[in-house]
């Protein structure tokens, strides 16, 4: 059996350039490493919120939305924007899968487990339900609003604001 080491045969051999690392260090822009607090399929630990997505999604989509968007829009104009979107084009992930993104953008999290608009396309509720879900667990309450999330926390702007503006990982 030949022996493959060349460097120890006195054959020079060219050092790789990188070192390989865990997928979690890969440091390219937009791209989350952290990942989301809960599964996709976890709808049924906020069961209350569970019910309310499967039957006023535009009311979970307008919590998630003001929050996302820093109380700039209000949870009724997004959710009346999601709901006629979804009545008359019938396709509201064209609106939602937008949030998601931004969502992760705030808490640099991956696009799991599949892009943004697959998932809203094909599991539209539990999707709206782990957003939800994200924000609650980060200490966000999209029940009571931008406003309300403020005078609880009011640091919470300077918090995204930090977590958006943080340096990516250093390439290894």
């Amino acid at each position: 059996m030949p022996d493959n080491n060349y460097a120890a045969q006195g054959v020079p051999v060219q050092q790789p350039h990188y070192q390989p690392g865990p997928l979690n260090h890969i440091n390219l822009q937009n791209v989350g490493t952290e990942g989301w607090s809960s599964e996709l399929f976890d709808c049924m630990d906020d069961p209350m919120n569970a019910l309310t997505t499967a039957f006023v999604p535009c009311l979970t989509f307008g919590q998630i939305a003001e929050i996302v968007d820093n109380g700039t829009t209000s949870c009724a104009i997004s959710g009346l924007f999601y709901g006629l979107i979804a009545s008359f084009l019938g396709v509201p992930f064209i609106m939602s899968c937008t949030y998601r993104t931004k969502l992760r953008s705030m808490f640099g999290l991956v696009e799991a487990p599949a892009p943004d608009w697959v998932t809203h396309l094909f599991c539209e509720p539990c999707a709206l339900c782990q957003e939800y879900r994200e924000l609650q667990i980060r200490g966000i309450d999209p029940s009571i609003g931008w406003i309300g999330n403020l005078q609880r926390n009011p640091n919470l702007q300077q918090q995204l604001r930090a977590n958006m503006m943080a340096p990516p990982p250093p390439n290894i």
